[in-house]
């Protein structure tokens, strides 16, 4: 039983790769996982909000925002992890 060689290709059987630019990358990305750039977003307003509060002088609120700051950068930490997952089990059907 021996094994036969595969099949010459055919360069019009080659796949095609279109040029993708950064807008059209961030907005498929976007897409694909919306809850990474929500998560981005609201860390940054937290942090610019937390500043704020530190330059005016109220403290208490100042470390209530860092606080907050943490918890959002946790959530866009789990929604990155959990878009890779999603990825890897949709590409695996």
């Amino acid at each position: 039983m021996a094994a036969e060689p595969p099949p010459p290709l055919e360069p019009g059987s080659w796949p095609t790769f279109t040029e993708e630019g950064f807008t059209e990358k961030f907005l498929r990305k976007t897409r694909e996982n919306p809850l990474v750039p929500l998560g981005c977003l609201c860390t940054v307003g937290i942090l610019a909000y937390g500043i704020i509060c530190f330059k005016k002088g109220n403290t208490r609120r100042s470390q209530l925002m860092m606080r907050a700051r943490v918890l959002a950068q946790g959530f866009t930490i789990v929604s990155v992890v959990g878009g890779l997952m999603a990825t890897t089990v949709k590409s695996r059907k």
